[in-house]
């Protein structure tokens, strides 16, 4: 989150009011993120997140707030999307897109342990399994068709050691998506960009995932992946952590068993969402855009990670029947 669209109080009390949200009584723009305005709103009625969509289309956006909408129904925490008197959930203000949502209560939980990667891995696999029969289509606007587009316009940014990596590992992505195992992959609508700070937790208990604004149609394990490489690392060298990984995969497999396939390639789904976000991290550094209280992420993280996917595959070891 960020502000790249300066926002008033009474533009936003206008927008809140035709919502019936009650009067404004506070509002503070996020900081955290890079993609979209947010506004943190709070009313005599509650508590919501105002957004402004930065580059997200008009046509898109419906995809991500009825997915929205749809998982809530089937019990998923997320935060709901607010309606007009029309029944309309995307809005307009400033001349841009916008949509107004539930806050969730609770905060990030940024030092997990075993317990809290189980309690998301569940989560997920409970979203993926309520997204089935979401009637929506939309491909992964950050999958390998925009790898494939997006890393020669950062090359030149690039070591000639760090070049090769990238090209290196973008050959491998390209060749695994064509082949039949990848392509037999279960596959839905996945959040694809399920990081620490994107789940609340109230006390000890996961309260809810948000920001579905990266979400779209791919594999339930790349989903996984991108959960593997955040919730279950050590931040300073990118090294998983054995003990929350197994936790995170466990949980999700006791949900919805994964099948074979998906346990096969999982280190190579690995790999694919640490060139994923080391992709979006250097294009984002290298080609900021101006915004209030922007912070691009340092894409030297991903860069880590997934040299040790490259060195270091893991992979779940599915306990056997009868075992915790």
């Amino acid at each position: 989150m960020a502000v790249f669209t300066e926002v008033t109080p009474q533009e936003a009390a206008g927008l809140l009011s035709s919502l019936n949200l009650g009067a404004l009584q506070s509002m503070q723009g996020c900081a955290s993120g890079i993609e979209n305005t947010n506004y943190f709103v709070s009313t005599d009625q509650g508590d919501y997140v105002l957004t402004l969509f930065e580059r997200l289309s008009f046509e898109q956006l419906p995809f991500y707030l009825n997915l929205m909408h749809h998982l809530a129904q089937r019990g998923v925490p997320v935060p709901a999307p607010q309606a007009n008197a029309q029944g309309e959930i995307l809005h307009s203000l400033k001349g841009k897109s916008a949509a107004v949502v539930t806050r969730l209560a609770g905060r990030n939980q940024l030092a997990p342990q075993p317990a809290d990667c189980a309690q998301v891995g569940a989560m997920l696999a409970r979203m993926h399994l309520a997204g089935a029969d979401y009637a929506h289509q939309q491909p992964n606007l950050r999958g390998l068709a925009w790898w494939t587009n997006t890393i020669p316009v950062v090359l030149p940014h690039l070591s000639a050691a760090q070049a090769e990596l990238i090209q290196s590992e973008l050959s491998f992505q390209q060749t695994l998506a064509a082949s039949e195992t990848h392509r037999a992959l279960p596959q839905g609508p996945i959040h694809a960009d399920l990081f620490r700070d994107n789940v609340m937790f109230d006390g000890p208990t996961l309260s809810g995932f948000f920001d579905f604004y990266f979400a779209g149609c791919d594999t339930f394990g790349f989903d996984i992946a991108v959960c593997l490489n955040d919730w279950c690392i050590d931040l300073a060298t990118g090294a998983l952590d054995e003990a929350r990984a197994q936790a995170f995969v466990q949980a999700y497999d006791a949900v919805r068993p994964l099948t074979e396939a998906e346990i096969e390639l999982l280190p190579a789904l690995l790999r694919a969402a640490a060139l994923r976000f080391w992709t979006s991290r250097l294009w984002d550094f290298h080609l900021p855009r101006d915004a209030a209280m922007l912070q691009p992420h340092d894409p030297a993280h991903f860069e880590r990670v997934l040299t040790l996917r490259r060195t270091q595959p893991w992979a779940y070891q599915r306990p056997a029947k009868g075992q915790a």
